[in-house]
């Protein structure tokens, strides 16, 4: 009970520090001073360590997944939608610096970033029996720092390149707390400078931290993990194999490789595949995608879809006919799907629904799915498709095909030859709803043309602009950086928006 209540405690003092409003100091918030003391006990250090990895978990799953992943070539919006996600999806006149979705994934970043400051300056300073371990908690925040910016990096910054990433304008880099401060976009090369000074800084707290297979809190393995993102956003193919291959050859992570494994990873979060697993309960933690199921109990039909969005053509048609994750990962008719007063996918089949966040049934209290699971940070799937890439992109074909062929083979697919077809092919079927595929698509220079529906999808898809079922999206579109939000750009002055977007706040 000291845990919790100390949890609840030190959270609600970093997160009221949050007030947009700077006039104002809640009650229940502290004056905070670089290099003061803030932990004095071990109570002191469990809460503030517990609001760290609150945080870090709150930095995945629903909205920070969804809104990426709707905006490319996945999903087609459903009739009676009611535009949730709808001007990201389309990414029409309707898709400004106001949007909500984009907000979200600056505001709520920056805002864990500040608790992460304050704690990785405030832990340098504890009880000399407290070291050992408030070096690990220390530890833990620069790895969630370094996840918090590599997201905004992936959004906001044009994506990695040597050429110009020395001018290239990323996003606003804090590292250390200064409510008063309004500091400019920095560089690309700067933030990704300090990401991977970050995760130098975790390597070396938590180097005796070893892996485990759902570790709730970050590891060296995970380290690694974020290593190879790295490596491969910045092109250091060399290094991304390296870091990639260093969790793989742990081999305390494997790929569901049959029915009743990919159920115990995607529906009972009692895989063998996270790298990381975040604690999550009815009452806590849980992460959700409850915008491709939204789910309903009719009394004559029992359980039923509602979605928000469905697959495209283009997703169900990516898969093998023995492919798991095609049996897993999409509803064929197990329940029907209601839609303006009619009912789909009942007593005969007429499209797959996304079921890969159906919801852990320990994590809902009803008898509804709610598409909570557990928030699963790092998997080693994406380790072999990094690999895969890195190693083919440093030339070394023969050990891509290998790793490739290994998670193919695992998943029940057929096996190819790598090519960079073949592995960016491979990126779109396995992390289709981990929003991954928009910082792909950055990532290779490329873009996407149309989202076609399924065929017993065609009267229940939102149609009538082309920005629905013709949607394209060429490499130079320039949606693929997101808008600095306008709250941003009008209380801090010396940002500059993204181009297409205007000039100003007002534009």
């Amino acid at each position: 009970m000291n845990r919790i209540f100390k949890f609840i405690s030190a959270g609600a003092i970093l997160a009221t520090a949050v007030s947009c409003n700077m006039d104002l100091v809640p009650k229940n918030s502290i004056s905070y001073t670089p290099g003061q003391q803030i932990i004095t006990s071990a109570s002191d250090l469990t809460g503030f360590e517990a609001n760290i990895m609150a945080c870090f978990r709150a930095l995945e799953y629903g909205n920070f997944d969804i809104a990426s992943d709707v905006m490319v070539d996945y999903f087609n919006a459903m009739s009676d939608f009611a535009n949730n996600y709808g001007p990201v999806h389309r990414t029409d006149a309707s898709f400004s610096a106001g949007d909500y979705d984009i907000e979200d994934n600056w505001r709520y970043p920056y805002s864990y970033i500040k608790n992460f400051n304050i704690f990785i300056e405030g832990a340098k300073v504890v009880p000399a029996e407290l070291k050992e371990d408030a070096d690990i908690a220390r530890g833990e925040a620069f790895l969630a720092r370094a996840f918090a910016y590599m997201h905004l990096a992936r959004h906001f910054g044009p994506a990695y390149s040597a050429a110009t990433a020395s001018t290239d304008l990323c996003v606003p880099l804090v590292t250390v707390y200064d409510q008063s401060a309004r500091p400019a976009r920095a560089t690309v090369a700067a933030v990704y400078g300090q990401i991977k000074e970050d995760l130098d800084s975790a390597a070396v707290l938590l180097a005796n931290v070893p892996g485990e297979v759902r570790a709730q809190r970050p590891t060296i393995d995970a380290v690694n993990a974020m290593y190879a993102r790295y490596y491969l956003d910045t092109k250091d193919y060399a290094k991304a194999a390296e870091s990639a291959m260093a969790v793989i050859n742990t081999h305390k992570y494997s790929i569901s490789s049959t029915a009743k494994a990919m159920e115990d990873e995607w529906l009972n979060d009692k895989g063998t595949e996270p790298i990381m697993q975040f604690y999550a309960s009815v009452s806590e933690g849980a992460g959700g995608h409850s915008a491709y199921t939204q789910m309903g109990i009719d009394p004559d039909k029992g359980l039923y879809y509602k979605p928000y969005f469905i697959p495209c053509k283009k997703l169900v048609d990516a898969y093998d006919e023995g492919d798991l994750r095609l049996a897993q990962w999409f509803d064929a008719g197990e329940h029907p799907s209601y839609h303006n007063a009619i009912w789909y996918n009942d007593g005969k089949f007429d499209y797959y629904v996304f079921k890969k966040y159906y919801g852990n049934p320990d994590l809902y209290s009803g008898n509804t799915p709610t598409s909570a699971q557990a928030v699963k940070p790092f998997l080693i799937s994406e380790m072999y498709l990094i690999a895969a890439e890195a190693y083919f992109e440093s030339g070394n074909t023969s050990q891509a095909t290998t790793v490739l062929n290994a998670l193919q083979t695992r998943r029940g697919a057929a096996t190819t030859v790598a090519s960079q077809e073949n592995i960016r092919n491979e990126w779109y079927r396995e992390t289709v709803g981990e929003g991954l595929r928009f910082s792909c698509l950055k990532r290779w220079g490329i873009g996407f043309e149309g989202r076609a529906a399924q065929t017993g999808a065609a009267n229940v898809v939102a149609t009538g602009q082309t920005e629905y079922l013709d949607k394209s999206m060429p490499a130079d579109d320039y949606h693929f950086l997101w808008p600095v939000p306008t709250y941003e750009m009008q209380t801090n002055l010396n940002l500059v928006q993204n181009p297409g977007y205007g000039a100003t706040a007002t534009e």
